[in-house]
């Protein structure tokens, strides 16, 4: 058993190797950085969006901003669209499952606010309708997929696309991502002396 351990953990290794050493991966990071930085300073929302357990990871990411990182400092307005219950079974149970976000980018997304969507295929349809949406209400998208992208490659303005097609390995890659852009999102917006 402990070899099966050993290689489980060299093979999230490996995928996040395969991110450091790609230059427009971390430049697409920095961008993004500077991005949500931007939305921020200019009083707009980030949200997030996922289903399963990336929707725990978009409710972990939005906590990140909203609660804290490192930094005692105020909060920033972030949140996870799945969070109300009675909304989302409400649409689920009287429109679609496909719409649930959608619908909510619908009612509370403003130009300029940020979206992020986390789906492991790309291709989750509530995602996809929820950043059709988005683009409607002039939002920037950020999408985090596995490998190929899925369908929200062409519905992605930025695209964190982890080279991998194992489930657990792009989830663990998608929360690091994340880590990296909350740590340097709160750095650059909260000096030390806050």
């Amino acid at each position: 058993m402990s070899d099966q351990i050993k290689n489980i953990i060299n093979a999230s290794i490996a995928t996040k190797q395969k991110i450091v050493n790609d230059k427009t991966f971390i430049a697409a990071i920095e961008t993004v950085v500077e991005l949500i930085v931007q939305a921020f300073q200019n009083g707009k929302k980030v949200l997030f969006c996922g289903n399963g357990g990336s929707a725990a990871d978009a409710q972990h990411l939005a906590a990140e901003f909203s609660g804290r990182f490192y930094k005692d400092r105020k909060a920033l307005p972030s949140e996870a669209l799945h969070c109300n219950t009675s909304y989302l079974t409400a649409v689920a149970n009287d429109y679609s499952y496909d719409v649930i976000y959608a619908r909510m980018i619908e009612g509370i997304g403003a130009a300029g606010d940020v979206l992020i969507g986390l789906s492991t295929s790309g291709n989750s349809a509530n995602i996809c309708k929820a950043f059709d949406a988005a683009h409607k209400n002039e939002m920037i998208t950020i999408g985090f997929t596995g490998a190929t992208g899925g369908k929200m490659k062409d519905s992605s303005d930025y695209l964190f696309n982890v080279p991998s097609t194992d489930t657990p390995r792009i989830q663990e890659s998608h929360i690091l991502i994340g880590h990296i852009i909350c740590q340097l999102v709160e750095e650059k917006l909260f000096d030390s002396k806050q």
